[in-house]
C-alpha cells in the first residue's frame, strides 16, 4: 500500500531545496579539466589555488598554477601532458613546487623535476626545496672578494669573475660561449666549487657531448646537469633553471661555493613567451610578456656571496645569451646586461680571424673587477687593456698608410704579441703560475723580438724550462698568490736565461 504524503511535506521539501539552491558544491581544493593542449591546461573549480602552486594531475603528472582568472585556472603541465585529457579532476597540494636536492645529484643528469635520465638508477635523496624563492637580503650578504679563476688567460686579467658574481656569456651563436663555460667548469676541479650545468632547449646530443667531454676531464664528480631538451615542452624549459638555481641553493646555505651556467637564457626567454601567449597573457615588445625582465631578475639575484653570520657561501652565475648579427641592444640582451655584474663579449670576426676565446677586450668589462683579483694577476694584467686598445686604434690607422713611424710599430707589434698570447684551446684550462707566467713575458716585451708565429712554441718552451730547474719559482705564485720582488728576480733571471738558449 503506497505511504501518504502530506501535501505540507512536500512543500517543506521543495522550500529547502530553493533555499539552498546557490549553494555551490565544494570546489576550493578540486577543479575540472575544461581544456588541454600545448603544455598548458585550464582548470574549472580550485578556488582557493594560489599563484605558483603544485597541482596534481592524474597519471603522475604535476602542474603548477600560473594564471588566476575570475572563471578559471591556468596552470602549466610538468611531465608527460599527453596522457591529460578534458574532464580529468585535478587536486591542490597547498605546497608550492619543490624539486630534489643534495648532495646524490653530484654527477648525474637530470631533467627538470631533478628526475634522472642519465639510466643510473634512482638519486636517492631526502632534501627538497621550492624552485622559487625571494633571493638573500642586502643585509645577508657580503661584497665579492674572491677570485673564482676560470683558466682563461683572456678572462682572469681582463674581466676577472668573483665568487657570488653574476657574469653574462654574450655573442652570436658557434663563437665559443658555451666552451667558455665548460672550460671553467673543468677548472674548478680540485678547488671545492661544485658546478651545476643548466641546459635549456639545447639538442640532446649536444648535452650528450658535454656530458662526456665533462667526464672525460674528471669534472662531472661535482658537477649537475638539468637538461631541459629542445623535444620538451616550454613549460619543462621554463622551470629548468629555477630548478638548478635551488640545488644552487642547498649548498649555499651549507656554506658552499657554487657556480651556475644557464645556458642559454634567450631560449629560455622563447620558452616563457610561449607559455605566456597560451595563457593569454598580454604580448609586448617583440610578443614578450611585461613581466620578461622580471624572469631573468629573480632568477639571477638569487646569486651572491653571504656574509660569515649566513654560513659564507656562494653562487656564481654565468648566464649564456645568444644575439642575432651581434645585436647587444635587443630586447633580452639589454635586459639582461643590466642584471649582471659584466658581460664577456665574443664577436664573431675574432672568432673566424682564429682568435680563440674570440672576446672582444673593448666591450667585455666586469663591474667586480679588480676585487676579484689576486694581487699577482693585478701586477701583470693592469696595463693589458690599453695596451690592446691602443693596438686596435693604431692597427686600424695603419691600414691607409704604408710608412709607419718606429713608435707606432712598436705598439702594433707588442699587439700582435699580446694577441696572440692571449689565445688559448678548448679543454685547456691553465693554472694561476701559467697564466702569471705568459701574462708577464707578454706584458714586459719579451717576446716582442721574435716571429709571431714563434710566439706560442717559445712561451709553451720557456714555461716548460722554469717548471724543470725552478719549479720553486712557479710555487711561489701558486702559494702566495703575489708576485714578490725576489721572486719576479729569479723569474727574469730564468727567463733570460732560456732566450739566451733558444736564441743560440
Amino acid at each position: 500500500m503506497p505511504m501518504d504524503i502530506k501535501p505540507n511535506e512536500i512543500s517543506a521539501l521543495i522550500k529547502e531545496k530553493i533555499k539552498n539552491y546557490d549553494h555551490k558544491v565544494e570546489n576550493a581544493d578540486v577543479g575540472t579539466v575544461i581544456s588541454v593542449g600545448d603544455g598548458i591546461a585550464l582548470i574549472y573549480g580550485l578556488e582557493k589555488a594560489m599563484l605558483g602552486e603544485l597541482l596534481i594531475f592524474p597519471h603522475g603528472v604535476s602542474g603548477m598554477v600560473m594564471n588566476l582568472e575570475p572563471d578559471h585556472v591556468g596552470a602549466v603541465l610538468l611531465g608527460d601532458a599527453d596522457k591529460i585529457k578534458e574532464g580529468d579532476i585535478v587536486k591542490k597540494s597547498n605546497a608550492v613546487m619543490e624539486v630534489p636536492v643534495g648532495d646524490a645529484l653530484l654527477g648525474r643528469v637530470v631533467n627538470s623535476l631533478c628526475e634522472p635520465i642519465d639510466g643510473l638508477g634512482p638519486i636517492k635523496t631526502t632534501k627538497t626545496r621550492p624552485i622559487e624563492v625571494i633571493a638573500p637580503g642586502v643585509i645577508k650578504r657580503k661584497s665579492v672578494d674572491t677570485p673564482l679563476m676560470t683558466g682563461i688567460k683572456a678572462i682572469d686579467a681582463v674581466t676577472p669573475i668573483g665568487r657570488g658574481q653574476r657574469e653574462l656569456i654574450i655573442g652570436d651563436r658557434q663563437t665559443g660561449k658555451t666552451a667558455i663555460a665548460i672550460d671553467t667548469i673543468i677548472n674548478q676541479k680540485g678547488t671545492g666549487v661544485l658546478c651545476i650545468y643548466v641546459a635549456i632547449g639545447q639538442k640532446n646530443s649536444t648535452v650528450a657531448q658535454i656530458v662526456d667531454k665533462l667526464r672525460s676531464y674528471g669534472a662531472l664528480d661535482y658537477t649537475v646537469v638539468v637538461s631541459a631538451g629542445a623535444s620538451e615542452s616550454a613549460p619543462m624549459q621554463y622551470i629548468a633553471p629555477y630548478a638548478g638555481c635551488s640545488i644552487a641553493e642547498e649548498w649555499l646555505y651549507q656554506g658552499k661555493d657554487v657556480l651556475i651556467v644557464y645556458d642559454d637564457l634567450s631560449k629560455h626567454a622563447v620558452a616563457y613567451r610561449a607559455l605566456s601567449l597560451l595563457l593569454k597573457r598580454s604580448p609586448g615588445r617583440e610578443a614578450y610578456p611585461g613581466d620578461i625582465f622580471y624572469l631573468h631578475s629573480r632568477l639571477l639575484e638569487r646569486a651572491c656571496k653571504l656574509n660569515e653570520e649566513n654560513g659564507g657561501g656562494s653562487i656564481t652565475a654565468l648566464p649564456i645569451v645568444e644575439t642575432q648579427a651581434g645585436d647587444i641592444s635587443a630586447y633580452i640582451p639589454t635586459n639582461v646586461i643590466s642584471i649582471t655584474d659584466g658581460q664577456i663579449f665574443l664577436l664573431t670576426d675574432l672568432f673566424n680571424a682564429g682568435q680563440r676565446p674570440a672576446i672582444d677586450i673593448g666591450l667585455s668589462v666586469s663591474r667586480v673587477g679588480g676585487a676579484a683579483q689576486y694581487k699577482a694577476m693585478k701586477q701583470v694584467s693592469g696595463s693589458l687593456k690599453i695596451d690592446l686598445a691602443s693596438y686596435n686604434e693604431m692597427k686600424s690607422f695603419s691600414q691607409f698608410g704604408s710608412d709607419l713611424d718606429a713608435s707606432t710599430v712598436k705598439i702594433i707589434k707588442h699587439g700582435e704579441v699580446l694577441e696572440e698570447i692571449l689565445k688559448q684551446g678548448q679543454y685547456k684550462p691553465y693554472s694561476l703560475d701559467r697564466e702569471i707566467f705568459e701574462l708577464y713575458l707578454g706584458k714586459n716585451g719579451y717576446l716582442d723580438e721574435f716571429p709571431v708565429n714563434e710566439v706560442n712554441r717559445i712561451i709553451n718552451s720557456a714555461y716548460n724550462y722554469v717548471a724543470n730547474n725552478n719549479k720553486a719559482i712557479l710555487d711561489s705564485i701558486n702559494n702566495d698568490k703575489v708576485l714578490s720582488e725576489e721572486v719576479e728576480r729569479e723569474l727574469v733571471e730564468a727567463v733570460n736565461a732560456y732566450l739566451e738558449i733558444y736564441k743560440g
